[in-house]
């Protein structure tokens, strides 16, 4: 299987020394920042709805982007990364062996970079999926990716001999990829907490990033291959709920956590 998973907004520039690899779209990704780089303080606070701040720091982030950076500038993705559902994930405790069978089944979907492996070099740099960034190709970055991440899921997928992509991402990254050109079938599980007060499980979005995140981390580690095996998903308290799940949106559930 291919699991994807959202970048994110915070980054930890204390990564682990690893071998990296070149992301495949790194001539857009340079085109991209190239284009964020020309625009006005303002706009690129609007853009993010940024602080004065972190506009500022994104500004200098684009204008010190290098086309062909050295290795001491950038930091392997899925280290790099420092959100909640990278707190899940926890890819800095997956030893030599488990990275390298995530680094052909686990993919990040960005804004800057297009699709990421999990230890391909990337830059400091912060810019949403759902930015409206006007480029050459549109006025937004949907509009920019188009259906090449969805192209470059299908021939990922055929390298590995799957057609199942589980969808571990948010909507507003997934919504990047292309339905009408992906090719695989898609599972989207669903991460809720029951407080017990009798209105039922709901999705609380910082839990639920962060099960997206331990539920990449499930896969990588058990080599799941076998899209009912992550029915057996159990981090964190979670257990499957058949009588609520369909194949393609299993649903896991645990009672909310106290502590």
């Amino acid at each position: 299987m291919l699991v994807v998973i959202s970048p994110a907004k915070r980054l930890d520039w204390d990564a682990r020394e690893v071998q990296t690899t070149a992301p495949d779209f790194q001539e857009d990704a340079v085109r991209l920042a190239k284009t964020a780089r020309n625009l006005t303080l303002s706009k690129l606070k609007d853009l993010m709805d940024l602080s004065d701040d972190l506009a500022r720091l994104n500004r200098d982030r684009f204008q010190a982007f290098e086309d062909t950076p050295a290795a001491e500038a950038t930091r392997p993705a899925a280290l790099a990364f420092a959100g909640d559902t990278y707190q899940g994930l926890e890819a800095g405790s997956l030893d030599a062996d488990e990275l390298a069978w995530a680094q052909d089944h686990l993919r990040i979907l960005s804004g800057l970079y297009g699709l990421l492996r999990p230890l391909d070099a990337i830059q400091p740099y912060r810019l949403e999926m759902g930015s409206k960034l006007k480029t050459r190709r549109g006025n937004s970055l949907y509009d920019y990716w188009r259906d090449g991440l969805s192209k470059a899921l299908n021939a990922q997928a055929e390298v590995i001999g799957t057609d199942v992509l589980v969808n571990c991402a948010s909507q507003e990254y997934f919504g990047a990829v292309a339905p009408g050109a992906l090719k695989l079938r898609v599972i989207t599980p669903q991460f809720m907490e029951d407080k017990g007060d009798g209105k039922g499980p709901k999705i609380v979005s910082f839990f639920a990033k962060k099960a997206r995140g331990a539920m990449a981390r499930f896969i990588v580690q058990k080599r799941i291959t076998d899209p009912e095996a992550i029915r057996d998903f159990d981090t964190g308290g979670y257990a499957w709920q058949p009588d609520a799940s369909t194949p393609d949106k299993p649903v896991f559930v645990r009672p909310y956590p106290t502590s």
